[in-house]
């Protein structure tokens, strides 16, 4: 059950070009910056959405008081990060969605540029950016290429940590693309992501089977079947501190790996998925095993608090991940 705590105030929906969905999680602080500088550094007509994902922090209520401008939906449950912005655009009236993660930081003009870009390459449907950490270095998660087994098989037998720069052998982070041209790709997640309205209604928004990671590959996929061509500019550069909403390294890790596995039953031939799921399994283990033996040191990108142990619990662990999530609801096949 949501309720909806709080509305904008002396809206005029006729001269809102964009809806901006955020969708908060026990991250009370990061989530009063993103919307700070949403509202600082933006010039396009907009309106915010937040859905607050039955926080304990106190980031309802915080929301509410240093932005009433915002629609907020707090609820009393938390519905995962496709059901929350689901039900965030169905109040939205922007031409277009922009789906922006908590743990964002917007500088001067990216989301406008984002927009310019979008009105220039009106055919793809579907727009990103570049997204950078907070000491300035590349986060590469803005965009992904789709999985397949080639990419699996080289990631289980370690060509991908061998040889991270090669597009053969990491195909799925793209090879050593630096985010900095602009191109068409295969997925833009969902941390900055920009979609025509139109289009998402007739998707029908996210899947909700996809609790959480996964969503937005499972949407592209149905949109590409439907014509969108996803593209990315570096023009619209944004700072993604990542995972401030996850409490646990190995939690997370477990969440995307049971992400993937059920983006591979919903869009690949059982035969292939079955095969793949071995493959994430051999994966785990293999880089549990090498965890165990060579000890190697913390590093960025290894988990939210810098471990680089949590595939030992992700192996621990796989019955929670190896079957995905149920698929109860649309499979675009």
């Amino acid at each position: 059950m949501t309720y909806q705590a709080t509305s904008a105030m002396n809206r005029n929906d006729s001269a809102i070009f964009l809806s901006v969905v955020v969708v908060s999680y026990e991250c009370r602080e990061m989530t009063l910056r993103t919307l700070e500088t949403v509202y600082a550094n933006t010039e396009l007509p907009l309106e915010v959405i937040c859905v607050d994902n039955a926080s304990k922090d106190g980031s309802a209520e915080a929301i509410a008081t240093q932005f009433p401008q915002v629609r907020l939906i707090a609820s009393t449950e938390n519905l995962g990060f496709a059901g929350a912005n689901n039900l965030a655009a169905g109040y939205a009236v922007g031409r277009r969605l922009l789906l922006l993660n908590p743990d964002t930081e917007i500088p001067q003009g990216a989301v406008d540029r984002l927009w310019e870009y979008a009105e220039r390459t009106p055919k793809s449907g579907i727009w990103g950016g570049r997204t950078l950490f907070g000491d300035g270095t590349l986060n590469i998660s803005s965009c992904w290429n789709f999985m397949t087994l080639w990419g699996l098989f080289c990631r289980a037998t370690g060509l991908t940590w061998a040889f991270p720069n090669s597009m053969l052998f990491n195909p799925e982070t793209i090879g050593d693309w630096k985010r900095d041209t602009e191109r068409e790709v295969d997925i833009v997640t969902g941390c900055f992501l920009l979609i025509d309205h139109d289009l998402w209604r007739r998707l029908g928004g996210f899947n909700p089977d996809f609790f959480m990671y996964g969503e937005e590959a499972d949407l592209c996929y149905r949109a590409r079947a439907l014509g969108a061509r996803p593209r990315i500019t570096p023009s619209a550069t944004i700072i993604h501190h990542g995972g401030q909403s996850e409490a646990s390294s190995a939690d997370k890790l477990i969440k995307v790996m049971k992400g993937k596995v059920t983006l591979m039953n919903a869009h690949w031939p059982a035969a292939a998925s079955f095969v793949g799921r071995w493959l994430f399994l051999t994966m785990a283990g293999v880089r549990a095993l090498a965890t165990f033996v060579l000890k190697p040191k913390a590093s960025k990108g290894a988990g939210l608090d810098g471990r680089t142990d949590i595939w030992l619990a992700a192996f621990a662990r796989r019955d929670e991940w190896i079957h995905g999530w149920p698929l109860r609801g649309k499979q675009a096949k």
